[in-house]
């Protein structure tokens, strides 16, 4: 992923704040083979912290084709995207320049953990990637504990990424100016489209 010196993170927090709450993203296991297993999957960022990030917690049905890649290679990339917006040309322009001559783009934030991958199979610790998942996704919502559906263990394995490098692209108009951005962060107020709200936030912090 190119990531320009603009596009690096405000701070060290950015992108583990980004991942926590995104909490969806595509997980890549290349193997040894000439395309890579990519899992579109939820998962959750483990509580205790660690260096360069936290363990991340998943787990996936036993039939899933990664686990044969798992068997070549254990090492993965957690592809995380989003808090995107469309930023027309017009939008680029401001003052006298002509709206026909800017340069539309998209913003967007992106973080790739590179990591390596621990398969699961114990039931108890099966159990504890259940309840970390459960207690991120429905904290105090009265679910039962997943022990309960331990019969049914058999049918997923989890997985534990251990994270060896974060890669970390936060796209939001770091190169233009100042007067550029903040014309850009009111047009997405005034838009408020899916993403926009976000984006906008983006922005803001960069010139604050």
């Amino acid at each position: 992923m190119l990531i320009h010196p603009w596009d690096e993170p405000l701070t060290g927090e950015d992108a583990l704040a980004f991942v926590r709450r995104t909490g969806f993203g595509h997980l890549v296991a290349p193997g040894r083979r000439e395309a890579p297993v990519v899992v579109p999957t939820q998962y959750v960022v483990a509580a205790s912290p660690a260096e360069p990030f936290p363990d991340v917690l998943l787990h996936l049905a036993r039939p899933n084709p990664i686990w044969a890649a798992l068997a070549e290679s254990t090492t993965v990339v957690l592809s995380v995207a989003g808090e995107w917006a469309y930023v027309p040309a017009a939008w680029k322009a401001v003052g006298d320049e002509d709206p026909a001559l800017g340069i539309p783009t998209t913003y967007y934030a992106a973080v790739q953990l590179v990591a390596t991958a621990e398969i699961v199979d114990d039931p108890a610790a099966k159990l504890d990637v259940l309840r970390a998942q459960l207690g991120v996704l429905e904290p105090g919502s009265g679910v039962a504990d997943p022990s309960v559906h331990e019969r049914r263990l058999a049918g997923i394995r989890g997985l534990r990424l251990s994270v060896r490098e974060v890669l970390a692209k936060f796209k939001y108009g770091g190169n233009v100016d100042a007067e550029h951005r903040s014309a850009v962060a009111s047009r997405l107020a005034e838009r408020g489209g899916p993403g926009d709200a976000a984006a906008r936030e983006h922005v803001l912090r960069s010139l604050r």
